[in-house]
């Protein structure tokens, strides 16, 4: 399993132990939306876009999920971009807004 793999993984698991939201991933495959992020869930009322990376590799966004994170924001919706579960854990445990801003 790839490094991102592993935290996807971590991160289905914190969501499905919550047992507060409700979250999948989206399809992968051609018939997919290119950009959607690796993780959609709802949680009190919110969207959120989890996208996911390898830890340390926050900064290899593509311009097509940079655009997605931008559609997702000003409708609305929160729009996380992550390289560990702990960053996830941060957001929904502490209600810190993470800076996803990524130049």
């Amino acid at each position: 399993m790839t490094p991102e793999g592993k935290v996807k993984v971590k991160i289905r698991e914190y969501l499905k132990a919550r047992g507060d939201n409700y979250s999948f991933t989206p399809i992968g495959s051609g018939y997919g939306t290119a950009g959607v992020p690796d993780r959609i869930v709802c949680w009190r009322g919110q969207f959120i876009g989890i996208e996911v990376k390898a830890p340390g590799k926050l900064k290899t966004q593509t311009p097509i999920q940079k655009k997605a994170q931008q559609e997702i924001e000003k409708t609305g919706g929160v729009y996380l971009l992550v390289d560990s579960v702990e960053m996830v854990k941060e957001w929904f445990e502490g209600g810190i807004e993470l800076d996803t801003a990524i130049g």
